[in-house]
């Protein structure tokens, strides 16, 4: 089942060309695929200029009215760049010893089910696009936006002093009109995909923090700057990987009171006969994930995985067992620093042993 084509929430879509054309590559947002990047990405420092700028926009794979955004934002585009390497990184790290390590082998099928792993993409790609949207702004990095507006600090002054906020209020607010307005829906689909967008943007929020910097002579504190500054992606990585352990499977009742659909949590054993409204953190989804032991239209199978003997091996492996196989690795060691100034080191070399898969 394929979610609609106006539901285009969270999905981050980067596309990759041959090796001859990489230098072309493009990403897009639509309604049909979430986080579909390919690695070997750069990260952009400065925002294209002029024409190319513009050229870049007309390369995304977007609607006319956001291609029409993205060519009145310049920096638009390297933000949603690297919105897509930040969202396949941190889910590939957090997947890292699990049956599906968020492989793009198999993303296509994946997508078109309600699982709990299309759950995640959903929620991390719009999560790397609001933080990765926030942190463009006060990296200067574009034209229309500044450091977050705190009270009694001038954008200017914040640059100089090096306190510039991330300006989250400003990415939630662009990355809803880019998105496009909300639309009801009577699709069951649609509406967890947007609960887990939602959820996505509000793991990015809950890591906003006051920062505050001393002023004064000797580094005594006569004046203090403050600022709102993002969390590390890393923690709202984590935060969304246990939103992942603890989903909510739902399916959909018609609220005749308001005239809509509404998700329903299946009840549990023990619990209450009739299913409760997920909490506006809860990642949902509708149907159970496949094992993931071997190959499908929905990944590759674990078979050949490296995984570790004491904690995942069991797991992993599926009960296939595994191989262990001895290899040379070469590491840095008897490191000393040397006048002036640097570091030097000596090759050394160990035997380590290898746990991977049995097909």
């Amino acid at each position: 089942m394929r979610p609609p084509p106006t539901l285009a929430l969270a999905a981050l879509c980067l596309l990759a060309l041959s090796a001859a054309t990489a230098a072309a590559a493009y990403f897009g947002l639509t309604g049909r695929e979430v986080l579909t990047p390919f690695p070997g990405l750069g990260t952009a420092v400065v925002p294209a200029q002029g024409g190319a700028h513009l050229k870049q926009c007309d390369l995304l794979k977007l609607t006319r009215r956001q291609k029409q955004l993205c060519r009145r934002e310049p920096g638009l585009a390297e933000t949603l760049r690297d919105a897509a390497h930040l969202g396949l990184l941190e889910c590939q790290f957090q997947f890292l010893q699990e049956r599906w390590n968020c492989s793009l082998e198999g993303r296509t099928g994946l997508l078109k089910r309600g699982f709990k792993e299309t759950a995640f993409l959903y929620a991390v790609s719009s999560a790397a696009l609001t933080h990765a949207l926030a942190r463009a702004c006060s990296a200067g990095r574009m034209e229309r936006c500044t450091c977050d507006d705190s009270p009694g600090l001038e954008s200017r002054q914040a640059w100089q002093w090096g306190v510039c906020g991330d300006n989250l209020k400003y990415s939630t607010k662009f990355l809803s009109n880019f998105l496009g307005p909300k639309r009801g829906s009577k699709d069951l689909r649609a509406r967890t995909d947007a609960h887990n967008t939602h959820v996505g943007i509000k793991a990015v929020k809950s890591g906003l923090r006051t920062t505050c910097k001393c002023h004064g002579v000797s580094g005594s504190c006569a004046v203090r700057t403050c600022w709102k500054q993002l969390s590390p992606f890393r923690e709202t990585g984590q935060v969304l990987k246990l939103r992942y352990d603890s989903a909510v499977k739902v399916s959909s009742a018609t609220n005749e009171a308001l005239g809509r659909l509404e998700l329903w949590a299946h009840a549990k054993p023990g619990g209450p006969t009739k299913g409760l409204t997920p909490r506006p953190g809860d990642l949902v989804y509708m149907e159970d994930s496949p094992s993931f032991c071997r190959p499908s239209k929905y990944s590759p199978g674990t078979a050949g995985r490296v995984c570790s003997r004491e904690a995942s091996c069991s797991s992993l492996c599926c009960g296939r067992g595994y191989n262990t196989q001895s290899r040379l690795v070469a590491f840095s060691c008897h490191c000393q620093v040397q006048w002036c100034c640097y570091v030097e080191c000596q090759q050394c070399a160990r035997q380590e042993l290898v746990y991977t898969c049995k097909r």
